[in-house]
């Protein structure tokens, strides 16, 4: 699934493209979103502004228009230049955006709605999302240890580190970077991990991800994630893995120093 910093650093790549005059392309190339006929809706309009919210993208347009888009586990935004060849293929893309030489591109979804402002405003899912830890002046580390705590205990604290309401924009590659970072045990229980652990993981967490908010995933930190069965590389001990949580995601971690 995308993390917030991907989202954010989508919405840093589409303002150029899509900012600063009207839509001059607007398709609908999939089955499941042409009998919407978005194009007729949005051609000509004007992009006012694009925004992430933990991990969901707003593109809020000028006639009380705007897109939602939540990617979840298969869905990406691209930018490619007009005759270039397509990242995907093209039956793959829910909406095609165009000015000048440039399209924007929503592939795959599954999470693509075309609504009126006052319903992104009141919308209860968004309304419930924590401070947004791509965002610096949202993270506010005891607001954030307050959230956790309103959790269930008995809940893995790297599942807990995913739960959207507490701390939005982790996912989890961050969530099992974080926790190696600051030697916690992903599997154990948020009731038995100290406010320090919470607090530091928070806090090493939000100037990288928001380093790759502007500059690109390609430069998070990969020392566990994805590496099952290679040694660890503080101790040497093998990294494990597991599914954890209500989801079962991935969870890597070393049994040597994370405890």
């Amino acid at each position: 699934m995308p993390e917030g910093d991907s989202i954010h650093h989508a919405a840093v790549r589409l303002r150029p493209v899509l900012m600063g005059g009207p839509l001059e392309r607007v398709r609908t190339p999939s089955e499941r979103t042409r009998p919407k006929r978005w194009d007729r809706r949005l051609a000509g309009r004007t992009v006012e502004r694009i925004e992430a919210r933990g991990k969901n993208l707003l593109i809020f347009l000028d006639g009380d228009l705007a897109l939602h888009s939540h990617l979840r586990m298969t869905g990406s935004w691209a930018v490619r230049t007009v005759g270039d060849t397509w990242p995907r293929s093209a039956h793959r893309a829910w909406l095609v955006l165009g000015r000048g030489e440039k399209d924007v591109i929503e592939f795959d979804g599954p999470f693509l709605e075309l609504r009126t402002h006052r319903q992104v405003a009141t919308d209860p899912r968004l309304r419930a999302l924590g401070p947004d830890i791509c965002v610096p002046e949202q993270v506010d580390v005891e607001k954030i240890l307050l959230r956790f705590r309103q959790d269930d205990p008995t809940r893995p604290v790297g599942d807990a580190l995913l739960n959207q309401r507490s701390v939005a924009g982790i996912g989890n590659v961050w969530k099992c970077e974080a926790c190696w970072a600051q030697k916690v045990d992903p599997t154990k229980t948020l009731g038995e991990t100290t406010d320090e652990d919470l607090v530091a993981m928070v806090e090493w967490t939000a100037p990288r991800i928001q380093r790759t908010s502007l500059l690109g995933t390609h430069l998070r930190p990969k020392q566990v994630y994805g590496k099952k069965g290679r040694p660890c590389p503080r101790c040497h001990t093998t990294i494990r893995q597991r599914g954890t949580g209500d989801d079962n995601r991935s969870t890597y971690w070393c049994p040597g120093c994370q405890r």
